[in-house]
């Protein structure tokens, strides 16, 4: 994997292109003003990891990093710590790093239930970053698209890593496929999305210069009640609309996901 050393945070014309794309897509005020939920709350249960892991680039390329010695791991924005898990039984120690008091609480659940030892970190990266500490490698998964200051966010990841940092997300921001629906239930249209292609361009801004890895995750069955709650969360619905918003989803049809795995070693 490519070597990254000495990482600083950014403030070049990539890192403001970031923000600006970001911030762009925000949702209006007055909209989130009238939102009946938190459209920026994700449910614990829909994250809770498979008890065999899917075997991904993003997964092999961590276990690359940890090789046959295996060693600890800190998954920053974890989560219910589905990518940290996904590395049993390489793993000796995981740090698990979240915002959200109940992603916390669901990480630790599922850590114990499998007996892997652990600690919790409650608060943004990389403002916690002193106090989460180091690990042999550092993954984060899905949480570049909700850090408007992704410069520092990824150096620190670099810096806390000893030996290697694996970062997966979409290749395109994951809220740009309900673009259509914004249109049909607000008649707002939204803005480009920002992408990988944006990440990376922070990425060489800090020094970083990863292997990165394009595939697709193959539309998979889901829960259909626990997602149509999530979109209505998301487009700031009102229950009595959940009809239209349940046959306006139909229509997008199945979603095959295209993400990007970025790793580097430090």
């Amino acid at each position: 994997m490519s070597q990254h050393r000495n990482a600083v945070s950014s403030g070049g014309p990539a890192a403001a292109r970031w923000r600006e794309l970001l911030q762009a897509r925000a949702i209006p005020a007055e909209i989130r003003a009238a939102a009946p939920q938190d459209p920026s709350r994700h449910d614990p249960a829909r994250f809770v990891p498979p008890v065999v892991p899917e075997d991904t680039p993003s997964r092999r390329a961590a276990l690359q990093l940890l090789g046959s010695e295996g060693g600890t791991v800190l998954d920053v924005g974890c989560g219910a710590g589905a990518a940290g898990l996904a590395l049993l039984p390489k793993v000796s120690y995981l740090i698990g790093v979240d915002h959200a008091e109940d992603m916390l609480r669901a990480f630790e659940q599922a850590c114990t239930e499998r007996g892997v030892a652990h600690r919790s970190v409650h608060g943004p990266w990389p403002d916690v970053a002193r106090q989460a500490g180091a690990a042999d490698v550092v993954v984060s998964h899905h949480v570049g698209y909700n850090t408007l200051e992704l410069g520092p966010f990824l150096a620190a990841l670099g810096a806390a890593a000893r030996r290697g940092v694996v970062v997966e997300l979409h290749a395109a921001h994951p809220g740009a496929w309900l673009d259509p629906l914004w249109l049909q239930f607000h008649g707002l249209r939204r803005p480009a999305p920002a992408t990988a292609q944006d990440v990376l361009a922070v990425c060489a801004e800090v020094g970083i210069h990863p292997e990165v890895q394009h595939w697709t995750r193959a539309a998979q069955p889901r829960h259909p009640e626990a997602e149509l709650d999530f979109s209505m969360r998301r487009l700031c619905l009102p229950a009595q609309r959940r009809g239209e918003v349940a046959e306006a989803v139909a229509r997008l049809g199945p979603r095959h996901r295209d993400l990007v795995t970025i790793s580097w070693s430090t």
